[in-house]
């Protein structure tokens, strides 16, 4: 199968683009006007999230994906010792 052009997909996806970075945008002015959230990780990864949009990398969802993304931890399926 071949991949889509550029321009066949933003043709096809840039309504959807648009409304997702409306909604984006919606949410950081509720934050502003609720008084703000200094020093938030959360607000933080957001910001760094749509810094990565930005970059001309080829792989900005991954990047984006691992930004909200905990550390490995190669325990995380081992009970915890009661005691």
């Amino acid at each position: 199968m071949t991949p889509l052009t550029g321009i066949r997909v933003l043709e096809q996806y840039f309504l959807e683009a648009r409304c997702k970075i409306l909604d984006v945008a919606a949410i950081l002015d509720r934050i502003d006007r609720g008084g703000g959230v200094p020093d938030d990780p959360r607000l933080v990864q957001i910001k760094q999230a749509i810094q990565t949009l930005l970059t001309g990398s080829n792989n900005r969802a991954e990047q984006v994906q691992l930004l909200f993304s905990l550390p490995y931890d190669a325990n995380w399926e081992r009970p915890t010792p009661k005691g």
